[in-house]
């Protein structure tokens, strides 16, 4: 009886064990202390090589702003997560070349490679003030969109309409990771249009609150990889399922047969 009962004490133990590591491997944010962490809240895109922009000029007189805007300028664009299954149609702007530059009606050639939003609004309203009086410009990046692929419920890309997402929001967009994927080994994927850069996310840990790639930038890859029990049952299936699908196949056809 005593032996029994060690027995059934030490299965106890071993599950709650079990189950204490398991937490470690799941649960997002762990810490034994309770922080508050200060995160940047000024982010803004920084306009790269193969951004399309929405630029819409206006100032006092309407119509003679009219000569600076395109003639299709989408100045209410609603882009949806659908947009790349759905077949949406390209949407009409300028496109940022190989070096850095957007050519606008009668300003010609500009450079904006590197600005944020703000920054070329008001480059580009200096440049207007010798045409018009009170020039506002209004500038959106179309085609701000981050992908995510790998063990989450729904990869895909999808476009963003604010142009700010954190890699929580990403993951959420997603459908959150599966149980199955590795909480501590999320990649993120960037592209700066000269250099690609990867990192490397523990989501168990709070040091994603003050990571480079808490925000993601347009274009980012984020990346979930299963975890190990994942890939080896997925490893040990591809080399053993063939024969034990055969094997089954084989034993039900010899059934068949002898119970004719």
């Amino acid at each position: 009886m005593k032996i029994k009962k060690r027995i059934v004490g030490i299965t106890l133990i071993t599950l709650i064990l079990s189950a204490c590591n398991l937490d470690k491997k799941i649960v997002y944010f762990q810490s034994d202390e309770k922080e508050t962490t200060n995160i940047s809240r000024t982010y803004a895109p920084i306009f790269k090589v193969n951004d399309l922009l929405s630029i819409v000029v206006t100032a006092d007189n309407l119509d003679a702003a009219i000569p600076f805007n395109m003639q299709d300028s989408p100045i209410v664009v609603q882009p949806t997560n659908s947009g790349y299954s759905s077949g949406a149609p390209a949407k009409s702007g300028y496109l940022i070349d190989s070096n850095g530059n957007i050519k606008m009606p009668v300003l010609g050639e500009l450079q904006v490679l590197g600005m944020t939003r703000s920054a070329a609004a008001k480059m580009i309203e200096e440049k207007l003030m010798q045409y018009l009086t009170n020039p506002i410009v209004n500038i959106r990046v179309l085609n701000f969109k981050i992908t995510v692929l790998g063990d989450v419920k729904s990869p895909g890309t999808f476009s963003i309409p604010n142009e700010r997402i954190t890699l929580l929001e990403a993951l959420g967009l997603a459908g959150d990771l599966n149980i199955t994927a590795n909480r501590k080994n999320i990649k993120v994927i960037r592209n700066d249009g000269s250099t690609e850069k990867h990192y490397s996310i523990d989501l168990t840990s709070q040091e994603l609150f003050i990571s480079d790639v808490y925000f993601l930038d347009q274009n980012d890859v984020v990346y979930v990889e299963p975890n190990t029990a994942a890939m080896t049952q997925s490893t040990l299936w591809a080399k053993t399922g063939p024969f034990f699908i055969s094997f089954s196949s084989l034993i039900v056809s010899t059934i068949a047969i002898l119970t004719k």
